[in-house]
């Protein structure tokens, strides 16, 4: 578990900007003009939400509303003097623009093809297995397989899991039937235009551009989703968890970015619903990281980043308290974060707007250095951590299979990435699909049965590895939860604990540091070791094996 609250001092206070901001912003989000109404979220310090309504009246703005829960008032002001006047009150420390808080992280497959079209020599399955599982080496490392857990322990419909995302195709039929639509919520509406009147999210093709909750635009979210939890049913794959309920909780665009108040609301719901673990594969922009005094930054930049750490902090104390297990994909900038040095991608909203600076120790990226959450590394076919993956002796608690097309001889192959569901509708927008329904590239896969036919993707990224731990974690819930609302409930820390002693402890490499070959390019990265984890694997790579059969 990351503890940032070591590394930031100070009152936990913070202003976030709410809705899109019209033409006309800074770079750092503050409006070109006073004259601007802008709503916000407003962060008061424990006991200071009476002062922190009166200095939003003293600067020009007004009360709308008060969350209690995660201490903040919902204000309208008039641009940037009115969030300076706020920043001068001891009750409010930060300043945050609520434009793109998030980016998934997965890249996608460059190479997967109809098995019945061209069948992969190691996609073999076996009669007991689904179609697909021969092409599944992931659920291989991890032991989750018909001679694994899914034998003894696959999962309870009581356990609900929630993916905070873009996203997810309910109707795909290896989703469907574990998929809650009752308890399924989405907290976006999408944008066709950004700020500047360039193409965001595209035209909507819902009413009041609101999707329905059994809907992915993007096809993130719907791969994260399968791989925790697509059942056994004789069609194309089975998750680590395929008993388990699957509850969209959706906070991401359809262009793949986040914002900060649908993230909030994801995990303020999670909570209040008795959602058991939800997987948050992206990250916290528009900084990539986050800090909190940075000299490289305007005052209104830094109270910006600060709104971010507090807001998203909140909401994960919120949720943890209520019960909900947090896991987080690590990120994929082959960076060390326990070393960050420089940051070139910040801030990365709107467009163009990025710039290098200097970062250190003290700047965060969120929420996989939030506070309670469980952070995942990516691990390869061989089960060396991906090249991509970001990593660190205080940020990775655990590894899971999350691909790495470089992870073998010969040429990048995209089967040695993570195959997955995929919503058909996106495939075909893509041309990822042709007119006569098969593939287009041999990175999606076509699997029928009975008359019914599936897609899958192969991806790669922390973004995949998260949801292996996820489906772990799920599976622990099963097995020792208690009757709780709308099912089961398990104290977070009691999760973690097992997810921790049931993981395969793995070493840092020989020599610890490990030089990557793409493409012609040699990259290093250095493993280094701590207690009880290491920068690569963290306290190991995660088994649904032996959670399956572990002592509580």
């Amino acid at each position: 578990m990351n503890r940032w609250s070591s590394r930031l001092t100070g009152a936990a206070t913070a202003v976030a900007l709410t809705g899109a901001l019209t033409a006309g912003t800074l770079p750092g989000g503050t409006a070109a003009t006073t004259g601007q109404l802008h709503d916000y979220l407003v962060f008061y310090t424990t006991g200071a939400q009476n002062r922190a309504i009166a200095a939003i009246k003293a600067g020009g703005g007004t009360a709308l509303s008060t969350e209690t829960k995660l201490g903040y008032v919902i204000a309208r002001g008039p641009g940037p003097r009115f969030i300076e006047n706020l920043s001068t009150s001891d009750a409010i420390a930060g300043v945050s623009s609520d434009r793109e808080i998030g980016s998934v992280t997965a890249y996608p497959g460059t190479t997967a093809t109809d098995r019945a079209a061209a069948p992969d020599a190691r996609g073999i399955s076996t009669p007991a297995e689904e179609p697909l599982a021969g092409r599944q080496w992931d659920m291989k490392m991890i032991g989750a397989t018909t001679d694994g857990s899914y034998a003894t322990a696959p999962g309870n419909k009581k356990v609900l899991v929630g993916i905070i995302d873009t996203g997810i195709d309910g109707k795909h039929p290896d989703i469907a039937p574990n998929f809650n639509r009752a308890l399924s919520r989405n907290f976006v509406t999408d944008m066709p235009k950004d700020s500047k009147g360039n193409t965001f999210d595209g035209p909507c093709e819902f009413k009041n551009c609101k999707d329905p909750v059994d809907w992915d635009d993007d096809g993130h979210g719907t791969h994260v989703a399968s791989t925790i939890g697509s059942p056994i049913n004789g069609l194309g794959i089975a998750g680590v968890a395929p008993n388990v309920s699957l509850v969209n909780l959706r906070a991401g665009q359809d262009s793949g970015v986040f914002f900060l108040k649908p993230s909030l609301d994801a995990l303020t719901y999670a909570a209040d619903a008795g959602i058991n673990v939800v997987n948050m594969s992206y990250y916290v922009d528009p900084w990539l990281f986050n800090c909190t005094a940075n000299p490289a930054d305007s005052k209104a930049e830094q109270l910006e980043q600060r709104g971010v750490i507090t807001g998203m902090q909140r909401a994960l104390d919120y949720a943890r308290a209520h019960g909900v297990t947090l896991i987080s994909a690590l990120g994929n900038g082959m960076t060390d974060l326990g070393k960050p040095t420089v940051d070139a991608l910040s801030p990365d909203y709107p467009a163009g707007s990025a710039r290098v600076r200097k970062i250190d120790n003290s700047c965060l990226n969120v929420p996989a250095e939030s506070n309670g959450v469980i952070s995942v590394s990516a691990l390869g076919r061989s089960g060396r951590k991906a090249y991509y993956s970001d990593y660190g002796t205080e940020q990775t608690d655990l590894s899971a299979p999350g691909g790495d097309e470089y992870d073998g001889p010969g040429k990048p192959d995209v089967t040695r990435t993570i195959l997955a569901a995929a919503p058909e509708h996106v495939l075909r927008t893509r041309g990822l699909i042709g007119a006569d329904g098969q593939p287009t590239t041999p990175s999606v896969v076509r699997d029928c049965h009975n008359g019914t036919c599936a897609y899958y993707q192969y991806l790669a990224g922390t973004s995949m590895a998260a949801p292996h731990a996820t489906g772990v974690a799920a599976i622990l819930i099963s097995r020792f939860g208690t009757p709780g609302k709308n099912g089961l409930t398990m104290p977070p820390a009691d999760v973690e604990r097992l997810l921790y002693a049931t993981a395969t402890k793995k070493s840092c490499p020989t020599p610890h540091t490990y030089t990557y070959s793409l493409a012609g390019q040699k990259i290093s990265q250095t493993c280094e070791n701590g207690t009880p984890r290491n920068g690569f694997y963290g306290q190991g790579i995660v088994n649904a094996a032996r959670a399956a059969t572990v002592a509580p």
